[in-house]
């Protein structure tokens, strides 16, 4: 037995507006009621209408895609790609940001294509792509502090929305997130707790993120009364978290506190202290950063400083679409603020 497929008239009716109205949402129409736009898109879920991505491009001029890019450093061997590709989807950061995108895009009908970045030849298969119109813009995440892909996309005049800060004063459109006030939430959780012998795991310091966190713990515990941090540098994988613990342990057996900069280095130093008889908090207390859900299944569970990742990928993508329908074209910046969550690591 054949179903048909659900119609505009269809959603019309059950969201009780005229059909027209229907089209202008589906067709991305600003002038719609925002509260009129939520009932259509009800209307549209709850009967699983589709539109005829075809006709609507030929309508709005767009592709209806935007590429989600994950941008490094690499070359651009099988094994190198392999090994990128790897620790991205190992990473729940990731995860965070790509929930948070497809949280805006899916009820907008505008679908994302994953593109990697890691290579001269990668960056330029992506200026290709958006060039040819294949994509109407570009949700960038870099993980390399002297990533040329921003300055690529600000040079050819692509829309385009950057997760953090780019190096260098370019004009771009980005995200970011006030580092340096959440690592200092962090140290007044350790002060608080009447640490007196503290370290830190930082994360990489050839990016702005590992920089701006070590920054701002540092000032945190300097108003404290403590100016002498230990750090052990890591690279925002649990392995390295653990491997800095171990150091730090060797060269500050009295530590009493320690903030790792992200929470799957605080899982990584979590391990070794259990490992060495350390009790977590009585002993050495830990606080992380991100609240991912590692900081819900590490144990004990994480205290943390929260960076808002999901709602910092609907934010770019939102900043995306304004770039893509002109409504706003100078360059502009959304910071979020941090917020400690407290559980029982500290």
């Amino acid at each position: 037995m054949r179903h048909e497929l659900p119609t505009l008239e269809d959603v019309a009716r059950v969201a009780g507006v005229s059909r027209a109205t229907v089209s202008r949402v589906v067709n991305g129409v600003r002038s719609v009621d925002p509260a009129l736009q939520d009932v259509v898109r009800a209307a549209i879920e709850r009967t699983g209408y589709a539109p005829n991505r075809a006709a609507r491009s030929l309508v709005t001029r767009r592709a209806e895609t935007v590429a989600l890019v994950v941008s490094g450093a690499g070359d651009s061997t099988e094994a190198a790609q392999n090994a990128f590709t790897a620790r991205v989807f190992a990473d729940p950061f990731f995860g965070r940001v790509v929930s948070g995108v497809m949280g805006f895009l899916r009820p907008r009908s505008v679908h994302p294509v994953l593109m990697f970045a890691e290579s001269d030849a990668s960056r330029q298969e992506v200026l290709g792509y958006l060039r040819h119109g294949n994509a109407d813009g570009a949700l960038v995440v870099s993980t390399y502090a002297h990533d040329p892909l921003p300055a690529l996309l600000a040079e050819a005049r692509l829309p385009a929305v950057f997760f953090a800060r780019p190096a260098g004063q370019l004009p771009v459109t980005f995200v970011d997130f006030a580092h340096r006030d959440g690592a200092r939430l962090a140290a007044g959780q350790l002060l608080a707790r009447g640490c007196r012998r503290v370290a830190t795991v930082a994360g990489p310091l050839d990016i702005a993120a590992g920089q701006e966190r070590l920054a701002g713990f540092r000032e945190g515990m300097e108003r404290g009364g403590q100016p002498c941090v230990p750090v052990a540098e890591g690279g925002f994988t649990l392995d390295s978290g653990a491997r800095a613990m171990h150091r730090l342990l060797r060269e500050h057996p009295g530590i009493d506190g320690v903030f790792a900069a992200n929470d799957l280095m605080a899982q990584g130093v979590c391990q070794v202290l259990r490992e060495q008889g350390r009790r977590i908090p009585q002993d050495v207390a830990v606080v992380g950063f991100d609240d991912s859900s590692v900081a819900v299944t590490c144990r004990p569970r994480l205290t943390t400083v929260r960076q808002p990742v999901e709602e910092m990928g609907a934010e770019m993508a939102r900043l995306l679409q304004e770039r893509i329908e002109g409504t706003r074209t100078e360059p502009t910046s959304t910071i979020f603020d941090p917020e400690l969550v407290v559980r029982d690591s500290a």
